[in-house]
């Protein structure tokens, strides 16, 4: 068993008394940084420094060392596991990700494979080992994936778009080959997960950033059975889950077997906390759009935030990424304020 410096994050996840209120941020490792975009330059493209280990290794490791944070988390992208299934994707400038093939019958789900991670994702796996050699310790990593209707939604739809309306009417017109992919994608991100774990990672977060679209019942449908698939195979390590939108599926998440629910800025606090119970921890959820303010608003905000959730069970962090053109010193300024903050 690992013996890490600073344990404050797991053990907050894990519902045992912390002495400071651990925090990490959504997207610190990325276009924040100058030192980021210096070896992003390097790269050439996001794909080429997202696989490239050392490279990737070392935009991880940059906030740790700018920002102090409690958790590193692997600078990768949720869109990895469709290209190791055998759908690539591009990174078009400006535009995001575009698939030049999608899914739209079983003959197109039939040919997707599922995912070895330790050939098909081999770069990922690397370069969580290169980050726990260098941090020997100090604090844990964070691996992460894309929730199944997330990356569905990607793989459907080709690109992004605010209504996914291609992805939506396959739920609606062919329900069956829907859970087909889904399950397939389920399949794959549980093996590139424990891949994940195998190798280093303490905590898992899973994204579904698109959960938000769906109606209460569609989520119960598309979602929620395989994010409880996930949860139930991952028994070595804490996992979050952070559904963005999905105010409605707070109680329905509470139930699976997850550490931590992350929110967004659009949910409630103290209403989060009804909804989930007293036996899960929750993190978040500042609005990014606050880091825009001047240093003392950063810090009212961040204590006003802290004096909602409490200090135990609580991971402070975003309710969404961090935006590419905020301030570097900003984030620092709410990490200190919430590292201040008496416990």
């Amino acid at each position: 068993m690992e013996v890490l410096q600073n344990d404050r994050l797991i053990r907050a996840a894990k519902g045992l008394p912390v002495d400071r209120i651990p925090v990490w941020v959504m997207r610190q490792a990325g276009r924040i940084l100058p030192e980021y975009r210096e070896v992003r330059a390097k790269a050439g493209s996001f794909i080429g420094l997202a696989t490239h280990p050392e490279w990737a290794a070392e935009v991880t490791i940059q906030p740790v060392d700018r920002f102090d944070v409690d958790a590193a988390i692997i600078f990768s992208d949720i869109l990895v596991v469709p290209e190791a299934m055998g759908l690539p994707y591009v990174m078009e400038e400006q535009k995001g990700p575009l698939f030049p093939q999608v899914i739209r019958s079983q003959q197109d789900v039939d040919a997707l494979k599922t995912a070895v991670p330790e050939e098909d994702l081999a770069y990922v796996l690397d370069a969580i080992k290169i980050v726990k050699r260098d941090l020997s310790g100090k604090i844990p990593l964070i691996g992460f994936a894309g929730a199944p209707f997330t990356i569905f939604c990607y793989m459907v739809e080709g690109k992004g778009s605010k209504t996914f309306s291609q992805a939506k009417k396959m739920l609606y017109a062919e329900p069956v080959l829907a859970h087909a992919l889904l399950q397939k994608i389920t399949d794959s991100t549980i093996a590139y997960l424990k891949a994940q774990v195998a190798v280093g990672a303490n905590l898992i977060q899973v994204f579904d950033s698109w959960a938000g679209i769906l109606s209460p019942a569609q989520y119960s449908a598309f979602s929620t059975p395989y994010l409880k698939q996930i949860c139930d195979a991952l028994t070595e390590v804490p996992v979050t889950l952070f559904a963005k939108g999905a105010f409605f599926a707070r109680e329905e998440m509470a139930q699976l077997n997850c550490a931590t629910i992350g929110l967004d800025w659009n949910m409630d606090i103290q209403e989060s906390r009804r909804l989930v119970g007293s036996n899960r921890t929750l993190q978040g959820n500042l609005d990014p759009c606050a880091l825009y303010g001047d240093f003392k608003t950063v810090e009212a905000e961040t204590k006003k935030m802290i004096d909602q959730f409490g200090t135990q069970r609580y991971i402070a962090n975003l309710g969404h990424g961090v935006y590419p053109d905020i301030h570097p010193d900003k984030v620092k300024c709410f990490v200190d304020t919430v590292h201040n903050y008496p416990v």
